[in-house]
């Protein structure tokens, strides 16, 4: 084979491979058909008062729900600051880790209320996580 060869062809790109944008940080990809419309947002049942747990402070990025206006300043869900009870708690690790990969500037830092609303990771775990503008899983 000589080295303009190539040991396949290449055919033409699928409608599906045209439509397709690779997703930037911070984004997320959803099919239309899962966006939510006048959804009731979610929040913690439990209600209690996360004082002294331990949240992970970001630099501002907005709502990726589509016309949303809200910009957070910490990891959320639902506009919830979710909060850890131990500041070595794994997941909490993760999810500042995984902040970092996108250029969010992750903080632990210990909650206080004036952050605003918040709610225990593990309670939005346990409800199926749900997040502001997307449909859950029926």
């Amino acid at each position: 084979m000589e080295a303009s060869e190539t040991p396949f062809e290449w055919g033409e790109p699928s409608k599906r491979e045209l439509e397709w944008e690779t997703p930037g940080p911070g984004t997320a990809v959803v099919p239309d058909e899962e966006l939510a419309e006048d959804e009731e947002l979610w929040s913690d049942d439990e209600g209690g008062d996360y004082s002294g747990w331990f949240c992970v402070r970001t630099d501002p990025f907005p709502c990726p729900a589509s016309g949303c206006s809200f910009v957070a300043d910490f990891m959320t869900a639902a506009h919830l600051v979710l909060v850890w009870q131990e500041r070595d708690d794994p997941n909490l690790l993760w999810h500042a880790q995984r902040a970092k990969e996108v250029g969010r500037n992750p903080r632990v830092v210990e909650y206080e209320s004036s952050f605003g609303p918040s709610a225990s990771y593990y309670a939005w775990e346990a409800a199926g996580r749900p997040v502001h503008g997307i449909r859950g899983k029926s």
